[in-house]
C-alpha cells in the first residue's frame, strides 16, 4: 500500500516521528513520536494546509510517497468507535491518549484513522518504535509547490 506525507523538503530525509512529538498533535501528546500519512496525496495536502496561512505559505514542500507492504497488520478506528468531538480543534485528549496507547503497546505498526479534516478520508498513522518499521520506506520525494 502507498500512502502521502506533504513534508517541508528539510524534514523529508527520513521517517522519525520527530517532529510530530515536539507539539503534538491530534493522534499524540507532546514527547511521543508518531508518523501522520494520508491515504491520497490530496488528503495530505488538506491535512496540511487547513493549518497554514496562505499568506505565509513555505515554498519548500515535498510530496513523499512511502511504500507500507502488505505483510504488515494495520489496526482501523472506525468513527462510531471514537469519542465524542473527536474531531474537534485544538485537539483533545481522549485522541492523543488513543495515538499514545497505539504507539506503546506496539501491538500494530500502522493505525488508520478516520480524517478530521476530510469526511469520509482516513490517515494512516505510523509507529517508528514497532519492529515492522524497518519495512517501511519512502519510495519518492517530489516538488510540491502549492497554486
Amino acid at each position: 500500500m502507498q500512502v502521502f506525507r506533504l513534508s517541508r523538503k528539510k524534514y523529508a530525509s527520513e521517517l522519525s516521528g520527530t517532529g510530530a512529538s515536539k507539539s503534538g498533535n491530534r493522534w499524540n501528546s507532546k514527547g511521543v513520536e508518531i508518523i501522520y500519512c494520508s491515504a491520497s496525496r490530496a488528503l495530505a495536502m488538506a491535512e496540511v494546509s487547513v493549518h497554514i496561512s496562505l499568506a505565509t505559505l513555505p515554498k519548500d514542500f515535498v510530496m513523499m510517497e512511502i511504500n507500507i507492504p502488505s505483510n504488515i497488520s494495520i489496526q482501523t478506528l472506525k468513527e462510531k468507535d471514537l469519542p465524542e468531538n473527536w474531531n474537534d480543534f485544538p485537539h483533545n485528549l481522549p485522541t492523543q491518549k488513543i495515538g499514545n496507547d497505539f504507539i506503546n503497546s506496539k501491538k500494530t505498526c500502522i493505525l488508520k484513522v478516520p480524517s478530521a479534516v476530510v469526511s469520509g478520508d482516513h490517515n494512516y498513522l505510523i509507529n517508528p518504535h514497532h519492529h515492522d518499521f524497518q519495512h517501511i520506506k519512502i519510495l519518492n520525494i517530489s516538488a510540491f509547490p502549492f497554486d
